[in-house]
C-alpha cells in the first residue's frame, strides 16, 4: 500500500500570534489574515511486511530505523521527532517507511513544519483508518507540535495547509473558524514577492517571549496586540474590497507594532530589505511567522515586481527570491494498492 500526501506552505499578512491560546481570548475580534503558497510539504508511506518502522527526511538529509511501533514509542529521543512523534500518536498496526519532503527553506518562517504536520498526519489518518475529520487532525497536529518544540503553538499555520486560498482565520471563544476570502489569487500573485533571507529563525522562541509578556502583563504588549488585532479586522475588509492600497498601509502599520513587542524580530537584514523594496515601488512589507529570520513578503503594485525583485536580488548575499503563488487548495492524499 502506497500513500503519497502533499500540503503548501502559507504567508501571514496580519494578525499572526494572537492565534496562540489563550492570547486571542483576551481581544476584541481577533482575525488572522493569511495564504497558501505553493511551496509543498510531502508525505510517502509505503507499507511492507515485517513491523520495522523506517522514517526519513530527503531535506534534512536524516533516517532513522525502528524494528516496531513498541520499540518507537520506547525511544527517548528521535532524529526526526515530527514524523516519530505522530507516528507514536497513530499507532499504525503494520510496518511501513516514511519519507518525508519540504520545499520550505530551513527556518522559513512560512509554516513548513506545520504544513508537513498536516500532510503527514492525513497520511497516517488514511494509512490506520481512523476517520478523523480535517480540522480534528488540526487538533492532533497542533498538540504534537506543541510536544516538538516545546512551547505553545498556534493554529492559523495549519489551515492554509487544510484549505489552501486566501483565509481570513476567525479566533473566538467557541473556537475558531477559517472563512475563505474572496480575493483572486492571479491578482494577488501580481502584487507580491516572497524573500528567503537565508538567515533561520526559531518561531518557537520568539512567539513564547511575546507569549509570557502578555501573560504577566506587559500592558504595552497587550496594546501592541490590541492594535495588531484591529489592523487584522481592516486587512481582512480591505482584502474583500480589494483596496490594495489600504493592504500595504496596513502592512506597514502592522509591521510597526509588531516590531515593539520583541526587537528580535527584526534584524538590520531585513530593515535594509525592507527600505531597498521600498525605493523599488514597495507598497509594504512584514516577515512572516515570529521574523528574527526566514523570509519577509513584500507588497507591489501591479507592473512592479520585477523591479523589486531585481532591487531584492542585488541587495546582498544569501538573499533568495522564492518562486511563489497562491496555492488554491490544500492538502491532498492519494492511495495506491491494497492492504
Amino acid at each position: 500500500m502506497h500513500i503519497a500526501s502533499k500540503a503548501p506552505c502559507r504567508v501571514d499578512l496580519a494578525g499572526a500570534t494572537l492565534d496562540i491560546w489563550p492570547l486571542y481570548l483576551f481581544h476584541e475580534s481577533p482575525v488572522t489574515v493569511n495564504f497558501a503558497v505553493n511551496r509543498y510539504t510531502y508525505c510517502d508511506i509505503e507499507t511492507h511486511a515485517d513491523p520495522s518502522i523506517i522514517l526519513r527526511s530527503k531535506d534534512l538529509g536524516l533516517a532513522e530505523k525502528f524494528a516496531s511501533l513498541a520499540e518507537l514509542t520506547a525511544a527517548k529521543r528521535y532524529k526526526l521527532p515530527v514524523l516519530a512523534l505522530l507516528t507514536r500518536y497513530f499507532a499504525p498496526e503494520t510496518g511501513f517507511t516514511m519519507e518525508s519532503l519540504s520545499e520550505a527553506p530551513a527556518g522559513a518562517g512560512i509554516s513548513g513544519s506545520s504544513a508537513l504536520m498536516i500532510a503527514t498526519s492525513t497520511a497516517l489518518n488514511r494509512l490506520t483508518g481512523r476517520g478523523f475529520s480535517l480540522e480534528k487532525i488540526r487538533e492532533v497536529a497542533q498538540n504534537v507540535e506543541a510536544q516538538v518544540i516545546r512551547v505553545p503553538t498556534g493554529a492559523q499555520d495549519y489551515y492554509p495547509a487544510m484549505y489552501g486560498g486566501i483565509s481570513a482565520i476567525e479566533l473566538t471563544p467557541a473556537g475558531i473558524v477559517r472563512k475563505a476570502l474572496p480575493v483572486s489569487a492571479n491578482e494577488l500573485n501580481e502584487r507580491f514577492v516572497l524573500v528567503y533571507t537565508g538567515a533561520p529563525r526559531n518561531s518557537g522562541i520568539n512567539n513564547w517571549e511575546v507569549m509570557k509578556g502578555h501573560i504577566d502583563g506587559n500592558t504595552a504588549i497587550h496594546r501592541n496586540f490590541d492594535k495588531i488585532a484591529a489592523i487584522a479586522n481592516l486587512m481582512r475588509h480591505a482584502l474583500e474590497k480589494h483596496d490594495w492600497d489600504t493592504v500595504g498601509s496596513l502592512m506597514r502599520e502592522e509591521w510597526s507594532y509588531r516590531r515593539k513587542n520583541i526587537p528580535g524580530i527584526t534584524t538590520t537584514q531585513i530593515d535594509d530589505l525592507v527600505a531597498v523594496a521600498r525605493r523599488a515601488g514597495s507598497t509594504g512589507a512584514k516577515v512572516c511567522g515570529a521574523g528574527g529570520g526566514g523570509c519577509v513578503v513584500f507588497l507591489v503594485p501591479p507592473g512592479k515586481k520585477a523591479k523589486v525583485t531585481a532591487a531584492l536580488q542585488a541587495a546582498g548575499t544569501g538573499v533568495q527570491i522564492l518562486d511563489a503563488e497562491v496555492a488554491p487548495v490544500g492538502v491532498r492524499v492519494k492511495v495506491t494498492g491494497a492492504r
